[in-house]
């Protein structure tokens, strides 16, 4: 917030300074005849952001002075939870090797900890994956929405070679980006496998070459260019969407083997306890 508010400060302090030392600002102020208007308006909002940047300073080191002494007794409690940790475990250890019922139970539990530990694991890989695929895709899909504006600009308006220009520079960026994506759900498709997920999603072919010869007015109509494109785009968000899908339903399972978790080491602790 503070790098935000130094930043505006900076603007607006140049905006004052143009107009204090002339330039075109100040010519075209004073040639509407606004110009001590402005210059009055341009100070007061520079003094009003530089308030803000202070009161952000001071705020800034109010914090910091706060987390130097939590820091501080930190350090002097040391680590309870690694503490009580080791205690339990020490327990744990003495309780299965006497026989104890109770350490039979802790021994199920642990088996059952690590399982669900190992299998939260893989969940959260394939979570993480889903969502860089998501957002690979979803850089395809903005790419190709720029490209569908710009042949629908072509097709009305006539643009010509530069439409034309436009259009090509947001089909290579889509390109582009496709490679990539296409990478990202190929990983995703991996990690989906190691937690009994099978599927391939596949984005629509967008080659160097398919795009190379769509803009070419002389080869196809503007209509078919926008047809095409928008095929494409429409392809590549039923993709998106099952991304989305597939990585809402990872992440409950995610939340039921958390809950899961959290369930068998409250157990854990009360037979310890008990």
């Amino acid at each position: 917030m503070l790098a935000d508010l130094e930043r505006q400060l900076a603007k607006e302090d140049r905006d004052v300074a143009k107009l204090e030392q002339g330039g075109f600002s100040a010519l075209l102020a004073g040639l509407t005849g606004g110009k001590e208007e402005r210059l009055a308006r341009e100070r007061a909002e520079a003094a009003a952001a530089r308030q803000r940047v202070i009161g952000q300073r001071t705020r800034l080191e109010w914090l910091s002075g706060d987390l130097r002494t939590t820091d501080q007794a930190l350090a002097v409690l040391g680590n309870p939870h690694q503490e009580l940790e080791v205690l339990l475990a020490r327990k744990e250890r003495m309780l299965v090797e006497s026989g104890d019922p109770r350490g039979r139970e802790l021994a199920d539990i642990a088996a059952r900890l690590a399982n669900v530990g190992a299998d939260l694991r893989e969940h959260q890989e394939a979570q993480q994956a889903g969502v860089a695929a998501g957002q690979a895709v979803g850089y395809v899909m903005r790419h190709l929405g720029s490209a569908r504006g710009a042949s629908t600009w072509d097709m009305f308006s006539s643009g010509g070679g530069f439409a034309d220009m436009v259009e090509h520079g947001h089909l290579r960026q889509a390109d582009e980006a496709a490679w990539h994506a296409q990478g990202a759900l190929d990983r995703f498709s991996r990690e989906l496998a190691d937690i009994g997920v099978r599927a391939a999603p596949q984005l629509p072919k967008v080659d160097t070459r398919w795009f190379a010869d769509v803009f070419f007015d002389n080869i196809i109509t503007d209509a078919i260019k926008h047809q095409r494109i928008a095929r494409t785009a429409e392809a590549v968000r039923e993709v998106a969407e099952w991304v989305a899908a597939m990585v809402n339903q990872v992440s409950d399972r995610c939340g039921g083997l958390t809950r899961q978790q959290e369930s068998l080491a409250r157990r854990r602790e009360e037979v310890l306890g008990s």
